[in-house]
């Protein structure tokens, strides 16, 4: 019999794509990061962004500043100083001055409290935050002092860094813009927070001998199919590999394939049962890896079904990215990302998120 290709045959064909589009997993949209001369910004995925003075690079005791914004119409800036120097008192003052003049106008000094004895944080009000802001546009240095010790934070690209968060956030031209502003007009709304399922291991642990054997054969497999793409370890240095039950017939095994003085790089497959000729590769959005399955530094907690990574851009760990993925049941999807690409001396608690969701339980 022969089908005839009309209204109904698009229709079914219609249908099909919208099956696929429904089964298909939407990729994770990681936002961008880009620097501004000593400035470096970036969103996350629900627009929600920050942007990031940039330390001189050489010194021990350092200041940068901090603006985050959320999107929407109601996002309000906050912008914030952090100090990082050596003993610190539990409370202290802080004066500021903008290219030499007291800033405030009339020279308040701001209350700055710290924790451990090395860092702190001031929280800068929003009218004088608003105030520093406007004044970026013709000043080069914010200077902090505290008694005798002095801290400069340049201005240089932070304009163009808020301009472009503006842009991002699609704030230019309207009233709650940092740079461009307009009378009317309002932000769009801030995309939704998406949901990702992340799913426990559920299958039986793998014996030790077992797991070891998996490995093993892993490890073989790799060099059959590619040999010059992972690395044999030194002897007593494979336990960092590691083989879990997925479920009751699928298991994740990692591989170490290269490692440095602060980076151990691994490859994650999926092999159902023990039968390594069949694995494929665990895919990683975002990453950069061997066929996109290698992480760094990373680690599976199988009561939670997630790999959290760290991967170094040097030894300071002052730059690089950081994150987690959740297992689905049908994959590895992002959970969180956050990125420095510049070596800058920003510790890793303040690199820029440029993706975030909202966990759930997977069925």
């Amino acid at each position: 019999m022969t089908m005839r290709r009309g209204a109904g045959s698009k229709s079914a064909l219609a249908a099909l794509g919208l099956m696929f589009a429904l089964a298909t997993p939407a990729q994770a949209q990681i936002g961008p990061i880009k620097t501004f001369r000593d400035w470096i910004a970036g969103c996350d995925n629900t627009k929600s962004c920050t942007a990031l003075s940039l330390p001189g690079g050489t010194e021990d005791d350092i200041a940068f500043l901090r603006l985050d914004r959320p999107a929407g119409p109601d996002g309000a800036p906050t912008l914030a100083l952090k100090l990082r120097a050596q003993k610190l008192k539990p409370s202290f003052a802080i004066a500021l001055t903008l290219d030499g003049a007291p800033f405030p106008a009339a020279g308040r000094l701001l209350p700055a409290t710290s924790i451990d004895g090395e860092v702190a944080e001031i929280t800068i009000p929003p009218a004088e935050a608003e105030a520093l802001i406007a004044a970026a546009r013709k000043a080069t240095i914010l200077t902090t002092t505290i008694e005798t010790e002095s801290f400069k934070v340049s201005l240089a690209g932070s304009v163009a860094a808020m301009l472009w968060i503006d842009e991002q956030q699609g704030r230019l031209n309207t009233p709650t813009a940092l740079i461009r502003k307009g009378t009317t007009g309002t932000a769009p709304a801030a995309p939704p927070l998406p949901v990702v399922a992340s799913k426990p291991a559920s299958g039986k642990a793998l014996a030790k001998a077992e797991a070891a054997a998996l490995t093993k054969a892993m490890r073989a497999e790799i060099k059959r199919r590619e040999p010059d793409s992972c690395e044999d370890m030194p002897e007593g240095f494979t336990d960092t590999d590691g083989a879990w039950a997925l479920d009751g017939t699928l298991r994740l095994v990692a591989i170490a394939c290269s490692r440095g003085a602060y980076n151990v790089s691994s490859q994650f497959w999926l092999v159902g049962g023990r039968d390594v000729a069949k694995a494929r590769p665990a895919p990683f959005e975002g990453a950069s890896g061997k066929a996109a399955s290698e992480l760094v530094n990373a680690d599976f907690d199988a009561k939670t079904g997630q790999i959290s990574f760290y991967a170094k851009a040097r030894g300071l760990g002052d730059c690089g990215s950081s994150g987690s993925y959740g297992w689905d049941g049908k994959r590895f999807a992002v959970l969180q990302w956050s990125e420095m690409s510049e070596c800058r001396l920003i510790p890793g608690d303040d690199w820029i998120t440029l993706f975030r969701s909202k966990g759930s339980a997977a069925n």
